[in-house]
């Protein structure tokens, strides 16, 4: 059974199948981990690249298909992967520690992708409210925006609130549970990317 849920054009709620395939890198060697102790933090917070040069080098990219991939193995591989991008098959997964910005400058148009995915590790990293909020406002991404990762029930309604349109729920969690968390709310206050506030929608005279 799909975890993918999607929003369709009229903003309805689907249980898809996933298109695309995620890649994903694989786990550094244990001189790697060692050399790396300490700077994790580090790495999260300024944006640096997470993956070795050795990650990079052995991911494995499927040869045919759509690919979500890393940013930063487009930005190491991207000759490889330019022709597939050419045709729509390549989508770009962004890490809560890096940024919009970084993405843009990687493409002269972002809405030539047609996936931006961001990846959460843990549910209580806020920065992925951020990331898409900024990617639909201040970058005007109008393409599907995934949030993927430790992506929980409980937080879906302030995903889609804050631009986010298509939702990989975690694999221990049921779909079908957490489509109806996207009417938790009917009259949201605050102003959000998806509406403006409730005082401004409501006439009270």
């Amino acid at each position: 059974m799909s975890n993918l849920i999607r929003l369709n054009a009229a903003g309805v709620a689907e249980i898809v199948q996933d298109e695309w395939t995620r890649v994903i890198p694989p786990a550094p060697g244990e001189e790697s981990v060692r050399k790396q102790a300490g700077k994790v933090v580090l790495f999260k917070l300024t944006g640096e690249a997470t993956f070795t040069p050795e990650q990079i080098a052995d991911t494995q990219i499927p040869a045919t298909g759509k690919v979500l991939v890393p940013l930063t193995i487009w930005q190491a591989r991207k000759a490889e992967l330019q022709a597939r991008f050419d045709t729509g098959d390549v989508g770009i997964v962004l890490a809560t520690h890096e940024t919009a910005e970084a993405l843009q400058a990687e493409f002269t148009d972002i809405n030539t992708l047609p996936l931006v995915a961001v990846f959460v590790e843990r549910f209580a990293d806020g920065r992925i409210f951020t990331l898409g909020n900024w990617l639909r406002t201040r970058f005007a991404y109008k393409n599907e925006l995934r949030a993927i990762g430790d992506v929980l029930r409980d937080q879906l309604f302030f995903h889609k609130r804050s631009g986010f349109n298509s939702f990989l729920i975690r694999a221990d969690r049921s779909a079908q549970e957490a489509v109806a968390s996207l009417n938790d709310f009917s009259q949201p206050y605050q102003g959000a990317v998806d509406d403006v506030p409730v005082w401004r929608r409501v006439n009270r005279t």
